[in-house]
This record gives C-alpha cells, sequence and structure tokens, in this order.
C-alpha cells in the first residue's frame, strides 16, 4: 500500500519539486539523513520508508511514520532555540539561504511503502530528483533499487549503503559505466560523484574504538593522512592552555560537572563550541579543549593481529599446565645425566646416552656397576615411568587442539587491560577490525553463535563469550573486573545500558561507551552515570549521528575524510577544491578562517593535471615560514599569509552547518551546479 503525509501536521505534502533529494530507508539513518538535508543543507527532501508496524505490538510503541515525524519535531525545535534555523525567516514567511519559501521548518515529504519499486520511485519524482539516497538495512534491496533508479534517471546522484565494501566497488563501477553510456560526453568530475557507496559501520567504528580506547585522543584517518587530536583539561588559573596547531572545539561548560551533561546543538551557551577563534578560546575559563596535535602519514595497512600473541605456535596447541610439566621433566633428566657424569666419570655424550637408555626402559641392567651408578638408574627408570602420561597428553591436547581450531577461544585466565566488546553485528564487527588492527586486547561477547562477526572472531582467535549480556555470570567470563573499558554496540538501548550499570558495579572506574540512539535518553543516562561515577569516563554515541553527514554531503556531490564526535556534536573533515568557493579563494590562511564554520589545516598545491587522489602519496613542502605558495607537494605546517590558489586543494575542519555554507555558495557561484 503506497501513501504519503506530511511529517508536521499543521503543514500539508505537496509533490516535490524539480532538484529535490529523495531519502529510501528503514532505520534510524534514513530518519537521521532526511533531518540533515532538511534542516542542515535546506533542501527538499521526499523519505520514502517501509510502513509502520503493528501498533499492537508492545515492542513497537511507534510506527515508522510516527518515528520519523518525532524526530523531525524534536529538531525543528532545538533549531528553534538555538536560533541556527537555514538561512533567516523574513516577515513574509519565507526562508532565505535556501532558495525555501515557506515559513519555519518546512515538511519533509513521507511515504510508506515496502518496497522501492519502479511505480514508488516514480510517485516519488524520481525523473525531477537530483540525488537519491538508498539506505535501507539490507544490501540486496540498495542494489536492487539502484539499478532500477538508474535505469529510471541516468543523471541521478546515487548514494549507497552498502556493508561489503568489494561488492561496493564493483557497484560504483558498473553504475558509472550505465551513467556514461546513458549521458555520452558527461564531465568526468559529474560522473566521479554519480554514484557513492558509503557504510555507516566505517564511518563509526573509528570514533567508536578511539572512545573505548583513550577517551579523549582521537585519530581521523582521511585518506593516507593522520590527523591526531586530543581532549585537555581547563588549564589551571595563571596557566596558558596549549593549543597544539590550533583549537578545533571548546568544551562545554558541564564537562567537569559530575551531574552535567555532555554538551549537544540544544545546549545554548553551555554547549561546545567547534572551531572557536583565539579570543574565544582566550575567554573561556574552566572549559576543556580539543586541540590538533599533529597531521602525519598514516602507516601503511596492516593486517590484525591474532589474540595469541607472538609467542610460539606450541601456546596455540598445548596448554600452559603440559608444558610446565614437560619443562620439569627436561630439566629432571638433564640433572640425571649430570649426575651421572659427575658420578661415573664417563665422558658427557655416554652419560646422557645411558640416562635416555634408563629413562626409555631399553634393558640395559648396571649390573656390577657401582652402587652411584645403579641409583642413577633406579632414580631414571622412575622418572620414564612419568614420561608416559606427558606423552599421551600431549597427543591427546594437540588432538583436541586440532579439533577445535575452528571453534571459538574462550577469554584466558590472567588476561587484563583489554576491552569488552558487546554485539558483533555490522558495527561491532568492524569496531573489532580496527580494535585489532591497533593490537588492542578485546573479549567480545555475543548473544547469538551464528551473528555476523563470529567467523571474524574465529579466524582472529578473539576471546569470545557466547550469552545473553544481561544474565549474571556473562560479564564476570568476559573477565570485565580485569578490563580496561566497556564497548557496549548491540542495536538495543535497554541491553547497552544494562550491561554499563552492571559493569560499573563490578568495576566502579571502568571506561564506558554506549551505542544510544534516543539523545534525551542519552543525556538521562550520561547524566546518571557521571553523578554516580564522576571520576570514570562515560560516552554515549549514535551511529547514525556520526554517519548522516557523511552521506549528506555525498548527496551534495562530496566526500567527507572523517567526522570525529565532540560531546553531541559532530565535526567533519573534507578535501575541497579551492576553485569554485569565494569564501577561500584569493584570501590568506587566516582571512579563510571563519569561527565556528571551517578552518583551512592542509594544502595540496600540486597542480590538478597532476594530483593524486591519495594525500599520503604526495611529497612533502617544507614551506620554512615562506608564504609564497609552493609548487607542488603537501603543506600541512601553514603558514597564515599563505594565498589560496583556484588551482590548490584544502583539507578542512569544518562544522555541519560550516560545510553545508560552502557547498551552498559553491554550487550558487559556479554555473551549472
Amino acid at each position: 500500500m503506497l501513501g504519503f503525509v506530511p511529517p508536521l501536521p499543521q503543514q500539508p505534502g505537496r509533490p516535490p519539486s524539480s532538484g529535490h533529494m529523495i531519502v529510501c530507508g528503514d532505520d534510524a539513518l534514513a530518519r537521521r539523513l532526511a533531518v540533515e538535508l532538511r534542516f542542515i543543507y535546506g533542501e527538499r527532501v521526499t523519505l520514502l520508508l517501509p510502513p509502520g508496524r503493528d501498533a499492537n505490538n508492545p515492542e513497537t510503541p511507534l510506527t515508522q511514520r510516527g518515528r520519523a515525524a518525532a524526530l523531525f519535531g524534536r529538531m525543528s525545535a532545538a533549531m528553534n532555540r538555538a536560533g541556527n534555523g537555514i538561512g533567516t525567516t523574513g516577515g513574509n514567511g519565507s526562508t532565505g539561504g535556501s532558495g525555501d519559501t515557506n515559513a519555519g521548518v518546512e515538511a519533509v515529504r513521507i511515504m510508506e511503502a515496502p518496497e522501492p519499486s519502479d511505480d514508488v520511485l516514480e510517485e516519488a519524482g524520481i525523473d525531477r530528483a537530483a540525488a537519491l539516497a538508498l539506505v535501507y538495512d539490507d544490501d540486496e534491496r540498495n542494489i536492487r533499487a539502484a539499478l532500477t533508479a538508474r535505469r529510471l534517471n541516468p543523471r541521478l546522484r546515487l548514494v549507497i549503503r552498502l556493508y561489503n565494501r568489494k561488492l561496493g566497488q564493483h557497484l560504483e563501477e558498473l553504475l558509472d559505466q550505465a551513467a556514461a553510456v546513458a549521458m555520452p560526453g558527461i564531465d568526468p568530475a559529474l560522473l566521479d560523484a554519480s554514484t557513492t557507496v558509503l557504510s555507516d559501520a566505517d564511518t563509526a567504528a573509528p570514533a567508536l574504538a578511539a572512545t573505548a580506547l583513550t577517551g579523549s585522543n582521537k585519530i581521523i584517518q582521511a585518506e593516507g593522512l593522520l590527523l591526531r587530536a586530543a581532549e585537555r583539561p581547563p588549564p589551571r588559573p595563571g596557566e596558558h592552555a596549549d593549543p597544539g596547531l590550533c583549537t578545533l572545539a571548546l568544551l562545554s561548560s558541564t564537562t567537569n560537572d559530575p551531574a552535567g551533561a555532555e554538551g549537544s546543538d540544544s545546549s545554548g551557551d553551555e554547549a561546545p563550541q567547534l572551531l572557536p577563534d583565539e579570543r574565544a578560546v582566550a575567554d573561556a575559563t574552566g572549559r576543556g579543549t580539543v586541540v590538533l596535535e599533529a597531521i602525519s602519514r598514516a602507516d601503511p595497512a596492516r593486517p590484525a593481529t591474532r589474540m595469541g600473541g607472538r609467542g610460539a605456535p606450541l601456546a596455540q596447541i598445548f596448554s600452559r599446565r603440559l608444558r610446565w610439566s614437560a619443562l620439569g621433566f627436561a630439566l629432571a633428566a638433564v640433572a640425571l645425566v649430570i649426575a651421572s657424569l659427575l658420578t661415573t666419570k664417563d665422558t658427557a655424550l655416554h652419560s646422557a646416552y645411558l640416562t635416555v637408555l634408563d629413562l626409555l626402559g631399553m634393558n640395559d641392567p648396571a649390573e656390577g656397576a657401582s652402587p652411584a651408578r645403579q641409583i642413577i638408574q633406579i632414580l631414571s627408570g622412575i622418572a620414564g615411568l612419568l614420561l608416559l602420561p606427558l606423552l599421551i597428553a600431549a597427543v591427546l591436547e594437540a588432538f583436541g587442539t586440532l579439533r577445535t581450531a575452528s571453534s571459538l577461544r574462550r577469554p584466558p585466565r590472567g588476561l587484563g587491560g583489554h576491552v569488552v566488546l558487546l554485539g558483533l553485528g555490522k558495527i561491532g564487527t568492524r569496531v573489532l577490525v580496527r580494535l585489532r588492527e591497533l593490537d588492542i586486547p578485546v573479549v567480545v561477547v555475543e548473544e547469538d553463535p551464528e551473528a555476523r562477526g563470529i567467523p571474524l572472531a574465529r579466524s582472529l582467535h578473539v576471546p569470545t563469550v557466547i550469552g545473553d549480556v544481561t544474565q549474571e555470570g556473562v560479564l564476570e567470563a568476559a573477565k570485565i573486573y580485569r578490563a580496561r573499558a566497556l564497548l557496549a554496540l548491540t542495536s538495543i538501548d535497554t541491553t547497552n545500558l544494562e550491561a554499563a550499570l552492571y559493569a560499573r558495579s563490578v568495576k566502579p572506574d571502568l571506561r564506558v561507551a554506549l551505542r544510544l540512539y534516543d539523545d534525551e535518553f542519552a543525556t538521562a543516562v550520561y547524566r546518571t552515570l557521571r553523578t554516580a561515577h564522576p571520576q570514570a569516563l562515560t560516552r554515549s554515541r549514535s551511529v547514525s549521528h556520526l554517519a548522516a553527514p557523511s552521506f549528506a554531503v555525498a548527496m551534495m556531490g562530496r566526500q567527507i575524510l572523517g567526522a570525529v564526535p565532540v560531546e553531541r556534536k559532530v565535526m567533519l573533515f573534507a578535501a575541497l577544491e579551492v576553485a569554485g568557493h569565494p569564501q577561500l579563494e584569493g584570501h590568506t590562511v587566516e582571512q579563510a578562517f571563519r569561527a565556528g564554520a571551517w578552518r583551512v589545516l592542509a594544502i595540496d598545491a600540486t597542480p590538478p593535471a597532476d594530483r593524486n587522489p591519495d594525500l599520503a602519496a604526495l611529497p612533502p613542502f617544507d614551506p620554512e615560514g615562506d608564504a609564497t605558495p609552493p609548487p607542488s607537494g603537501l603543506v600541512w605546517d601553514l603558514h597564515p599569509g599563505y594565498v589560496l590558489r583556484a588551482q590548490d586543494r584544502v583539507v578542512i575542519a569544518a562544522t555541519r552547518r560550516g560545510l553545508a555554507e560552502l557547498l551552498r555558495r559553491q554550487r550558487s557561484a559556479v554555473p551549472g551546479r
């Protein structure tokens, strides 16, 4: 059944206009993406959702339509409270800056349909749409809908959510070829942006892993560059905080309050300030900062190591007790050889030979020999009796290890300082890979033995506990009392909260990071945990909130290098061409900085014809304090007087609204965009 309703009842739905955008999905990411496009970029949006679930189901208090309407309502109220609406609302009710002609926040058109079929997409206005996002949780559904959409509108910009990376690369090539065939002579730049395949799991995993690892350090890997940022506490009276390369953010004024909550867009003056200027940093008292410490080249990707460490392979076959027993027997044999050598005055080789014969019971009695030799032979025979059970145990253990080589490992007895990871779905699996790439010991807890990430945990020999985390004894089996952090990444908010509360009762100073969807619920959880355990680090993160900006920018034909959470806000890192941006072109690095919007961090001065997409493949350039443009290369130690040229490519840090403004200005400044 097909139908649509406006998310805000007081505003009637209407057919989409030319250039609008369509979002198709079935979970939180689709609703977040619609919010991002509507409230940040000012685009007209049609949101296609599956029909609402059974209203009588107590586990689903809100239908899909109701969830979307509630989210849009909360975002509208937050924007009005913060005074950060898109553009300004004039007296005639028009909204400036985005071509919006409706008063206040215009409704997002919501449609309901089981599948994005031909008829459904045509009803949504696919022939007039500028971009389509397919963010269903099912890869197959997204692929099928992408092929249909490309056939219906070859000029459509497609943004597709896929978990399978290799399949995503092949799909991009296929859909780009289809667009090139349908539109001969298309601009290569437009063709390159016509299809983008993203993964919300890949986007959010680095931020989640960094939260669990250090809690304060933020590492962004951006096309071969490694940007290191760190949270620093407020300076003491009379001290000045080290700004590093630059100050990226001021933390909220409630950060040091045990009962305070992480700041968000609706926190008013207490919210964190992204990309502040020097005056704002100097005037801020009692606030921590997030500073950019360094920009360097990322290390080459290396495969994840196994949990077994770097010891001998025997350690993975034979138990520790058996290895100690074998060592004891070997020491006893050496002692017998030395005793035989000292008492019989024989050669070392012959003494060892006789001892081995005695140990193996080769029937060479020492008749007529000295009493010392006879005693040694008796002791050797007794030691030889111990060799038989030791050999049998070794055979049985080796046989058992070979049989269970493909099974899951249990957490070792002496394990400590590890990260306990709850949930091996799409997000948990990607976070596990990230943690193992960093050689961080991990213990996984998963209720479903057939979960997506179980084969990966088995192949990496990661200790895994199968069981319901809410049941008694499961977290204890994961050695939570000796862990350094807990990452609760299941898809159920209440399960993550229950696990965090129980883990804190076992270890009050445990670092905890929870995956939570609802902002109000996350704020309440954060405040409660901070009040109960003020000295312990607590973080709550939403995967859809971290991933939505990347998908939204891709809808605009660009790509984000990384997204970093600053409390409950998000800072973006992107690479942009200076050409077409009047706020950048012809300005110095210092003049191009706009507080609260964007800041230039690095420059690729390589001519466009010789440009390499991989920033790490560029030769470094040392300006030595010179403000003149370099001939080519990558510059990250920027001179404030460097003048940005049209042929330059820059790496910027930006807020969501700042990046949206840059893209809108560029689109209006360049003809045909």
